[in-house]
């Protein structure tokens, strides 16, 4: 019955919402406002701490209950997911019902509630899933879709941002309906790729399957970005801030079982401003010792050593599987190649104690 928001540790320098109930929302605050304004339009606002722990142990009881009911499940953040429901004689009405024991079985066995949304693609699934909260069905079918949807804000279709929304409103584009009866060539010409997916999204022709996921694909890149508590400034501190996200960009390239040809190192300074650079390796690679040297070469060559560092982030690129990352055996690869394997066995080592303990 009060006004509650998620929100970061502003000492870390992360002091904005991440999370908020109906009551907050209904004062107009959004995921990713300052808390000093979120205060502002809730002066009585309770801000609470993220607990991502156990977020992730109750995303995994949902998770468990709507596996009962299909194999075929594609999570969508920590608390969404699309379920396929599909097969010879599951209707929408069926559909219906089976999410109205969904949202029965998850208020009984887990405590919590859940809004849902059916229909016959995944787009309109997840909108009627917003439609109707904190506890409802909606079911938006081929038949009632234009009535449903149509009127509703541009910016309630999945993908449409703050970016694009600006650029429609343009064009007298407000609603989703506008944006269907913009039609698709117009849409593309305008917004490229994503005007003819944006278009399909409000005509109802999206047809993406739903992939579980072990199906989905290798990732094309793995990267990690920390805001500092207090900007970086020097050389050690540097050094230090690099050493730690390529430890964890190394420990993720090697649970994928993945090397990266191509190293990138993202700066952001206290003003905000970013500049970001990459470089090809001669080789592809998994440890964070050879990250490290990449992303303090590319550093040392694009930034002043002893300006402030607010954000920093480090993505290993243009990634393939370990199986496949050829190298190109010259003398100097030759003589280093055992040190080389070295080091990685050690590190994979740690993984294995990290894993265990």
């Amino acid at each position: 019955h009060k006004p509650v928001a998620v929100c970061g540790n502003q000492e870390l320098r992360h002091g904005i919402v991440l999370a908020k109930n109906q009551l907050a929302k209904q004062c107009g605050i959004k995921t990713g406002d300052a808390i000093w304004q979120a205060r502002q339009k809730a002066p009585g606002l309770v801000v609470v701490p993220p607990n991502f722990p156990l977020y992730m142990k109750f995303s995994q009881l949902v998770r468990s209950i709507y596996l009962q009911y299909t194999p075929h499940v594609e999570s969508f953040g920590l608390d969404e997911a699309w379920l396929d429901l599909t097969q010879p004689g599951i209707t929408l009405e069926r559909g219906r019902i089976i999410a109205e024991e969904l949202r029965r079985r998850v208020k009984e066995e887990v405590g919590l509630t859940v809004s849902i949304g059916v229909s016959w693609n995944k787009i309109f699934a997840k909108l009627g899933s917003d439609m109707k909260k904190p506890d409802a069905t909606t079911v938006i079918t081929r038949e009632n879709f234009r009535d449903k949807v149509w009127p509703l804000p541009v910016t309630d279709l999945l993908f449409v941002g703050r970016a694009s929304s600006q650029v429609l409103g343009q064009y007298g584009v407000r609603t989703i309906g506008d944006l269907a009866a913009f039609g698709r060539e117009p849409l593309t010409e305008l917004l490229g790729k994503m005007g003819g997916q944006l278009y399909d999204y409000a005509a109802g022709l999206e047809h993406s399957p739903v992939v579980p996921a072990r199906a989905l694909p290798p990732p094309k890149s793995i990267g990690n970005s920390i805001t500092f508590r207090r900007n970086l400034v020097g050389p050690e501190d540097i050094r230090t801030g690099v050493a730690l996200l390529s430890d964890s960009v190394a420990a993720r390239l090697r649970k994928h079982a993945m090397r990266c040809a191509t190293v990138q190192v993202t700066i952001r300074d206290p003003d905000f401003r970013n500049i970001c650079r990459q470089k090809r390796l001669d080789i592809p690679i998994c440890t964070s010792t050879e990250l490290s040297r990449a992303a303090m070469e590319l550093i040392r060559e694009s930034w002043n050593m002893n300006a402030p560092i607010r954000l920093l982030a480090i993505t290993g690129q243009n990634l393939v599987p370990e199986d496949q990352a050829a190298e190109q055996m010259d003398l100097f690869l030759a003589q280093t190649a055992p040190r080389r394997e070295r080091r990685e066995q050690l590190e994979r080592a740690v993984d294995g104690i990290r894993g265990k303990f």
